[in-house]
């Protein structure tokens, strides 16, 4: 007798989902978790400062140098040339538009001057430099 038979004689014909739903909400938060943290912008080697608030709020743009040099536009590599436009035509439609600067501490000086400059032609007026917090 292959099927089991329930109290009147009739074969026993559900599934158990249950520990399929259970395994397809574990998969989904595990691939939710993963995905966030793996979006999280370009690492870079932060130099270090005192302690300070954080700047950075969700209408923040976050401007980045990377250790070789290339700029970053929150995530998307740029030139200066393209920095310059972008954040002209968002700093036209927020003029009280805060930027992040983002600089790794083994980039050249010079570089940060740029992007800093950069900001001042356009008119950004609330500009900050992220640094680590110092450790003691």
């Amino acid at each position: 007798m292959a099927a089991e038979l329930k109290g009147d004689n009739e074969p026993y014909d559900d599934i158990n989902i249950t520990p399929m739903v259970d395994l397809t909400f574990v998969l989904l938060i595990i691939f939710i978790i993963m995905t966030t943290a793996a979006v999280q912008g370009i690492q870079v080697n932060l130099p270090q400062a005192s302690s300070a608030p954080p700047l950075e709020t969700p209408k923040t743009k976050a401007v980045t140098i990377s250790a070789d040099g290339t700029i970053y536009l929150d995530t998307y590599p740029v030139t200066i040339q393209e920095l310059e436009s972008r954040l002209g035509s968002l700093h036209a439609a927020d003029p009280g538009l805060p930027v992040i600067i983002k600089g790794d501490s083994t980039v050249q000086y010079q570089l940060v001057v740029d992007v800093l400059d950069m900001c001042g032609r356009i008119g950004i007026t609330q500009i900050g430099l992220v640094t680590q917090k110092l450790v003691k």
